[in-house]
């Protein structure tokens, strides 16, 4: 009886070494080696029936046809939007998010939202009655979606060369074994191989396959780190579950931005697309209450108008506390100290609470100019006006500069009922002419102020 074989490998990055280890020498990373056995036997080949498209020669770049890309369109707009306009033939997506956030809900809602194409969806996770369960109650069954409930990799292959769908859905990545590996599934060396040969069956077949993956209790996506690098896509489903709003964002890209943004909403029968994001982020509060400003900020190519609401109280235990949520906190602390030394705000000695409305994460600069009105609304008590929303960024100084595309968040604020929006003064190209709503220009936070308060 041959002797079993076995090595160390990090959680974190892959790194395998012949014993174990307290610290990774590839990523620094402590106590994530664990103990896997390995085989040298002679591995399989898969060998698909469709011809790779690629050529295998090398070629002079200038002398390499230009093929255009057809992508294809999907039903869900959000999905769409995020992935780049559409899905890539022969692309491999990693779609990560926290147990329970709804991953296998949207990539079942749209394996029965694409009647036009054949969707073959594996689950290693549940059974078919449960699927079948779940696809009731989210809608309308679709006749070109297949279910298997397998978790063999060879087995997996076998049939989707006897069926030959127009998408693969693997549910979830972790729960999926190769014959080739010994060791047992969700470890860190059949997470590898099975991606491999899924990454070989997306560019010889040009068959895009979705990867749902789950993540670790830090938050990243679970597996080796190269996980990541042999994908084209990653998608990030974020969101609290006390809550039910979830965004998709795009971490990595190769066929598009990394900035866009999707937004769903949560029911009892499957997920909404919010098309006009405004709409949640923006509270239908009538009463005239301090401490909130509306800003036109960009997430990707899309304007969106939210809500940004701020606390300011008397420090009751000496230390003021600052504390930001969907909002960068070491931001707040520099606007604080702008406001202060520039200003002449005193407000070291106060609490200060920030908080983005709708639960999401603003990187914007944009939104500089409505945490700065909130704060002030909040500590003189007095509310700034409902029709009244705001787009710049705050230097150092005190001045305020111009943020990008400022025409596009002038009309998502005309286009929602504001009747004034004030910008930095040094925006060029703006003409008052060009639009309904009431535009106004300032360099200095004194001059917002006056333009706010009076």
């Amino acid at each position: 009886m041959a002797k079993v074989k076995t090595a160390y490998f990090c959680q974190n990055c892959g790194h395998e070494a012949p014993k174990w280890l307290g610290r990774c020498p590839s990523c620094s990373e402590w106590n994530t080696f664990v103990e896997e056995v390995i085989t040298k036997g002679k591995k399989e080949v898969t060998v698909f029936s469709k011809s790779s498209k690629r050529t295998s020669k090398p070629q002079a770049i200038h002398e390499i046809e230009e093929i255009p890309q057809q992508r294809l369109q999907m039903v869900d707009r959000e999905l769409n939007r995020v992935l780049g306009d559409g899905l890539v033939p022969g692309s491999l997506t990693l779609f990560g998010g926290e147990p329970g956030i709804g991953k296998s809900t949207l990539m079942l809602q749209m394996a029965m939202q694409e009647t036009k194409h054949k969707i073959l969806y594996v689950s290693g996770e549940e059974s078919d009655q449960q699927i079948k369960m779940r696809a009731s109650r989210i809608g309308e069954l679709n006749e070109n979606c297949f279910l298997l409930t397998e978790t063999q990799l060879e087995s997996i292959f076998k049939h989707a060369e006897n069926l030959q769908p127009t998408m693969l859905v693997i549910d979830s990545i972790q729960t999926i074994h190769s014959e080739n590996i010994e060791s047992s599934p969700g470890s860190i060396s059949q997470i590898r191989e099975c991606t491999a040969q899924l990454l070989r069956f997306a560019k010889q077949t040009e068959t895009p396959v979705f990867l749902i993956g789950h993540i670790t209790k830090e938050g990243s996506l679970a597996g080796p780190k190269v996980l990541e690098h042999m994908v084209d896509t990653v998608l990030q489903f974020e969101g609290d579950r006390n809550h039910v709003y979830r965004l998709l964002r795009s971490i990595k890209n190769r066929f598009g931005s990394t900035n866009e943004l999707g937004i769903y909403e949560m029911l009892g029968n499957g997920l909404r697309q919010v098309d006009n994001p405004s709409e949640i982020l923006i509270s239908n509060n009538q009463d005239d209450l301090s401490g909130s400003a509306i800003a036109a900020t960009l997430e990707g190519l899309r304007p969106m108008l939210i809500e940004v609401q701020a606390l300011v109280s008397t420090a009751a235990y000496g230390t003021p506390q600052r504390s930001a949520t969907g909002f960068d906190l070491r931001r707040l602390n520099m606007l604080l100290a702008v406001m202060e030394k520039r200003c002449g705000f005193k407000l070291g000695a106060k609490d200060v609470f920030l908080n983005i409305a709708g639960g999401i994460k603003v990187s914007d600069p944009g939104i500089d100019l409505a945490v700065v009105a909130s704060i002030l609304s909040s500590n003189a008590d007095i509310a700034i006006k409902k029709n009244i929303s705001l787009s710049a960024e705050v230097g150092l100084s005190g001045e305020i500069r111009p943020v990008n595309r400022v025409d596009q968040r002038i009309s998502e604020a005309e286009k929602l009922g504001f009747d004034k929006i004030i910008i930095s003064k040094d925006n060029k190209g703006i003409k008052q002419s060009d639009f309904k709503i009431e535009i106004v220009g300032c360099s200095r936070i004194e001059e917002v102020l006056r333009e706010l308060f009076g």
